[in-house]
């Protein structure tokens, strides 16, 4: 552990498994404290067990992240507790239903818009006041490629990162003149089991694991990194990213 976080408070959403998981582990042998939001408790435990492993730290929190109380719930106990929060993963997603726009369930539509897109703006109704206390607050969002290519029967869980995006970039702007950065990472094609249930027919095996994407995401919550507004990605040799300036009104290439 180099404690390239020490003594950074970093909440991550969808901790239990898969990505989030391997970014509340870098975080925490990087010397954060991580706050590990998932609804599964015995995953969140296993989380727990691995990061002691690592010397680290973590608080549990098992909540559906589509009971918003909750998460205004969460953001009280935070400041509570300790006052301000250096680092936000949104990392927390579902599927949905991989069907033509018209054969989409309202009930999957509804539970994917919440998850993906209502939670995240929740949280930073929540945290906006906290990350603007800590003195290098961090908003990381995760995204997918698939909001940009938008490929046949994706409508309802590309249009979620779609609105994310959006979100979290305006959201970028309106905290330039802060301290806190505020980013959007995709990750790429990664061994997960949204991937699998996604592309059932290939070789997981020939996936990176997701821990690929933890330098990524540990660079991106260091004080150090100052830039904000970008859209990253990840997988590329070259990273893709377009930078917030004031007043552009541009889309995202």
């Amino acid at each position: 552990m180099s404690g390239r976080l020490k003594g950074r408070l970093a909440l991550v959403t969808g901790a239990s498994r898969g990505l989030g998981a391997a970014i509340a582990r870098a975080y925490a042998a990087e010397g954060a404290h991580v706050i590990g939001v998932a609804r599964t408790t015995g995953a969140l435990e296993e989380l727990d067990d691995q990061i002691k492993g690592l010397g680290g730290t973590a608080t549990l929190v098992a909540m559906d992240l589509a009971d918003f109380d909750a998460i205004d719930d969460l953001g009280r106990q935070i400041f509570e507790r300790w006052g301000k929060l250096d680092i936000l993963v949104g990392n927390a997603a579902i599927l949905g239903d991989l069907s033509p726009v018209g054969h989409i369930r309202p009930e999957v539509w509804q539970r994917a818009y919440d998850l993906n897109v209502t939670a995240n703006y929740r949280l930073i109704r929540s945290m906006d006041s906290l990350l603007r206390r800590s003195d290098a607050g961090r908003a990381l969002f995760i995204t997918s490629g698939a909001a940009r290519s938008l490929p046949p029967y994706w409508a309802l869980y590309a249009s979620t990162k779609a609105a994310l995006d959006a979100i979290a970039l305006i959201y970028a702007k309106e905290t330039m003149k802060t301290s806190v950065r505020v980013n959007v990472v995709n990750p790429g094609p990664t061994r997960t089991e949204m991937r699998s249930a996604a592309f059932p027919g290939e070789d997981p095996s020939q996936l990176p694991a997701p821990d690929h994407i933890a330098e990524t995401m540990i660079a991106l919550a260091e004080p150090g990194f100052t830039e904000t507004g970008l859209w990253i990605a990840a997988d590329a040799q070259t990273t893709a990213t377009q930078a917030v300036e004031p007043g552009d009104e541009g889309s995202i290439h």
